[in-house]
């Protein structure tokens, strides 16, 4: 099982939303399992007259499914498809199953995108840091600019049917920033195709597909905090895709210096700003990896990047209490700030 795909984001995100059992449209029921070095938990909700055995084998099924994507974009376990990859970078292309094969050219197209502040191909860097945390000792600027030369995803070679190959030894790719939207993609697809289309899938609290609504309420309500507890606001959100990334939700020490977990791939260096994202798009991987963009880019070049994608909204906050936020953000989240804030309203 995987152990905290790349750097775990932390809890931002508290499902606010009471669901009411035995409604007389239909009732919920909520269960959760320990998947992707997090807590995977799902609500769903039924019609009262579906039998019992056709939810028992769509809980399986939902399961089921996370577990595969866990096996699949594992890095911790020696023998997945995503460890295999990285042990023969450098040796040609390798055949991976197809899903692996798809979300590797998902992620080059989200790195795209982004000018490479989302990038799979990070995880060099981050044991880079890691060492260094592990080591009392900061990274020369030496050792950077040679560990940037491993960055890159333009550099993965892709190959028909299902080929994929790191083209130099050194390299190392890391779907923490990725995979867990991916898998909530195919879990509500599927739940769609069981025509379950209320429910709300929850990956760690910091990626989520809300479809449709609980009973009795207008959408999934979720309570956004600051990594060190404090409220942010409640937002609410019906067939979306959410995600909640923080800089410095997990930090580190380094010669008395606090880093964050996210490291900026175009300089080889973590993000030292005390920042909450939050990202809602049409698809899980879409919302996570710009989530983790939009820390790295900022109010401005990031914000400006969402503002042009169709169906994206963001939202930015620094730990003080200045927060920024898309055109859109309010209408899709209907947003309510619990705190004072020093700047509410889109960039100009």
């Amino acid at each position: 099982m995987m152990r905290g795909l790349g750097f775990g984001i932390g809890a931002w995100a508290v499902v606010l939303s009471l669901l009411v059992f035995g409604s007389p449209v239909r009732a919920c029921e909520t269960d959760g399992r320990y998947i992707m070095g997090t807590v995977f938990q799902a609500t769903l909700c039924q019609a009262e007259s579906t039998p019992q055995a056709q939810m028992s084998a769509v809980w399986h099924e939902v399961f089921a499914t996370a577990g595969r994507f866990d096996d699949l974009f594992t890095i911790y376990a020696p023998h997945s498809p995503l460890s295999h990859l990285n042990a023969q970078a450098g040796r040609g292309l390798q055949a991976v199953p197809a899903e692996v094969s798809d979300i590797l050219r998902l992620s080059r197209r989200y790195a795209d995108l982004t000018n490479g502040a989302f990038d799979i191909t990070v995880r060099p860097l981050l044991s880079l840091w890691r060492h260094a945390a592990t080591t009392q000792t900061q990274p020369t600027a030496a050792a950077i600019r040679r560990t940037l030369g491993f960055i890159g995803s333009q550099k993965l070679h892709f190959a028909a049917p299902h080929r994929v190959g790191l083209p130099a030894p050194g390299m190392a790719l890391d779907l923490g920033g990725i995979g867990k939207g991916y898998a909530l993609d195919r879990i509500a697809r599927q739940l769609h195709e069981r025509r379950l289309t209320n429910a709300l899938l929850n990956f760690g609290q910091s990626s989520l597909w809300a479809s449709g609504r609980p009973p009795d309420g207008e959408g999934w309500r979720l309570l956004l905090r600051q990594p060190n507890g404090e409220i942010v606001g409640v937002a609410t959100f019906s067939d979306q895709a959410v995600s909640i990334s923080g800089s410095l939700g997990q930090s580190m020490q380094v010669e008395g210096r606090r880093y964050g977990h996210i490291i900026d791939p175009r300089t080889g260096r973590p993000v030292q700003r005390d920042l909450l994202a939050c990202v809602v798009a049409p698809s899980a991987a879409q919302a996570e990896a710009l989530s983790t963009a939009l820390l790295i880019l900022g109010e401005r070049e990031g914000l400006d990047l969402i503002e042009q994608l169709d169906g994206v909204e963001g939202f930015l906050r620094e730990a003080h209490g200045t927060q920024w936020m898309t055109t859109g953000w309010e209408r899709v989240s209907r947003f309510v700030a619990l705190v004072g804030t020093t700047q509410a309203s889109p960039l100009p």
